[in-house]
């Protein structure tokens, strides 16, 4: 293999900061890293994170030998590819081996920020949200294939446990751009952890359609042509309150328009304080340049979205089924070398077992015979 040492980074450094646990309930832990999304993405696109990454190897073996023959297979589609990314904690450990390299307790100093020895210097402590508890180990962020039937892994990478999933998401994507140059991404399915600016002006300049849930911290709504709101959904509010009516969306233009709720082509305006003396009522264009992040096509409120957003929980059935069914977390290594090595053979399982699989179900088949 390419590793020429175990792990990534080096067994003396210094103590991380630590992950504060959050104020509520199911909620993630807030970024330890003291740098932005926005940060990340310009600094990435000049120069991957990852360059010629020590796990190089394994993923050739399996682009090579398993992606590739389920894209000819038609399980995968790496030409317009839909893909769904997520994180998910990965212990490794019930708490974190260090210790002391220094002579500060012998001067009397208990709380240093010297270098310290740790056993597995790339993990550290980060947030179990579903748990509800802290852990040691890995933040396995996987991008998996929202558009398989078998929510079939693409491209895996292991972070530490307390980088946030916004920070991972930018880590693992540039890093699967730089192996593999030649898959063409045409939708991105995200969570409200990614609900930031900078990545949907990225998606935008790469014509990649984002599905990202609105995180209701990332900013409230604001005025829009001077007298309308945005509501959290991304649906204009009247002056007087009401949601306006999708009336259409001119693709070409990148601008989706509303027209008032209580007009009506025949009748003036039901409301009692009618902002358009029209019959037409009240419409006004939203415009994604404005705001790519509120504003995007399709819309928020349209069953398109919907529809594709659903999706999104593939890589969540994709990483359950790693740590389920095939017991990524049962394995007691100490290094990343052998991390990676048991995760990319549960991904050939998984890529194995869509091959398997009949090309109906037993249901579709009895339905088929019955008619």
């Amino acid at each position: 293999m390419a590793f020429r040492f175990q792990n990534l980074s080096p067994h003396e450094r210094q103590p991380k900061a630590k992950v504060k646990k959050p104020s509520k309930k199911g909620e993630k832990a807030l970024p330890v890293e003291k740098v932005t999304v926005d940060e990340l993405v310009q600094k990435f696109e000049i120069q991957p994170p990852l360059k010629n990454p020590p796990f190089s190897r394994l993923f050739d073996i399996f682009k090579n030998n398993f992606l590739d023959v389920s894209a000819e297979k038609g399980l995968v589609d790496l030409s317009n590819l839909a893909l769904s990314g997520d994180g998910t904690p990965v212990v490794t450990s019930a708490r974190e081996r260090s210790k002391r390299i220094c002579d500060c307790r012998e001067k009397g100093i208990n709380d240093c920020n010297c270098k310290r020895y740790y056993s597995q210097p790339d993990c550290d402590v980060g947030w179990d949200s579903s748990r509800n508890c802290f852990y040691h180990g890995y933040d396995l962020y996987m991008l998996t294939a929202s558009d398989s039937e078998s929510d079939l892994p693409v491209f895996p990478l292991l972070s530490p446990a307390s980088r946030h999933d916004s920070h991972g998401f930018c880590y693992t994507w540039f890093t699967m751009l730089d192996l593999m140059p030649d898959v063409k991404v045409s939708k991105i399915l995200l969570d409200s952890a990614h609900d930031a600016h900078s990545l949907y002006e990225y998606f935008r300049k790469h014509s990649i359609v984002p599905f990202i849930d609105l995180n209701s911290k990332r900013g409230k709504p604001k005025k829009y042509k001077n007298d309308f709101l945005i509501g959290d959904d991304g649906v204009p509010i009247c002056p007087a309150g009401r949601k306006m009516n999708r009336d259409g969306c001119e693709i070409s233009k990148h601008r989706l328009k509303y027209r008032c709720p209580l007009a009506s082509r025949t009748y003036v305006c039901s409301c009692s304080t009618p902002c358009s003396d029209s019959k037409y009522g009240r419409t006004v264009r939203l415009q994604m340049k404005d705001d790519p992040r509120l504003i995007n096509i399709p819309p928020r409120d349209s069953k398109e979205w919907k529809f594709e957003y659903n999706a999104r929980t593939s890589s969540e059935r994709c990483n359950k089924r790693e740590k389920n069914n095939f017991l990524l977390e049962s394995g007691s290594h100490r290094s990343s070398r052998d991390w990676y090595c048991r995760l990319y053979c549960i991904m050939m399982c998984q890529h194995l077992d869509a091959w398997d699989l009949p090309y109906e179900s037993q249901l579709q088949t009895l339905l088929r015979i019955a008619a």
